[in-house]
């Protein structure tokens, strides 16, 4: 080889667009590397707003991130519902508002879910999914919130995969509490 052949391969533009995608990707992963370590979680699912959440050991906040018991859990990975991530099945944790405590009453309906006798907005159970796969709702019924359950739906987006789908959540499946930082 010539001398100076291999700096002529090393600035051409293809040599220059790999060493800025390789930029990228280490700042992206870094990015999420570092929030993480913070405490961020970046929500960019429609149950919720765009944005970021921050994790906090207030007891009284009301969104939770938590692994899906199976087989729900099973099911929102293989239909694409989450990323992976760091729950036991290698799938990322949901991110949703608590919608009913200890005590509180839920009913479960067509109509919808109705906690303490109010009917939640964007919460009819769907009988499929968006790529029209069918999707099956928990039980119809009345339910009293078990100690050391919670019931959690979003009413932002009615496509969310939450209670109306998998039921009550076990308290100790719940990984953080969190509250909002910055939404778009």
């Amino acid at each position: 080889m010539m001398p100076g052949l291999l700096d002529r391969v090393r600035n051409t533009r293809f040599a220059v667009v790999r060493r800025i995608g390789s930029v990228a990707v280490v700042v992206t992963v870094g990015t999420f590397q570092l929030c993480g370590l913070l405490g961020i979680r970046i929500n960019t699912s429609p149950s919720l707003p765009l944005g970021l959440y921050l994790v906090t050991t207030e007891r009284n906040a009301n969104l939770v991130e938590f692994c899906p018991a199976e087989p729900f859990a099973a099911l929102s990975l293989v239909r694409g519902y989450r990323s992976p991530g760091v729950c036991q099945d290698s799938g990322a944790p949901l991110l949703k508002p608590i919608i009913a405590k200890c005590g509180d009453r839920v009913e479960l309906s067509a109509r919808g879910l109705r906690v303490n006798g109010i009917l939640l907005a964007n919460t009819v159970p769907l009988a499929q999914d968006t790529k029209g796969r069918p999707l099956r709702s928990w039980p119809f019924g009345r339910f009293e919130v078990a100690p050391g359950t919670v019931w959690v739906a979003s009413s932002h987006d009615s496509r969310s995969f939450d209670s109306r789908y998998f039921g009550p959540v076990s308290i100790a499946a719940i990984r953080n509490r969190v509250k909002v930082l910055l939404t778009l």
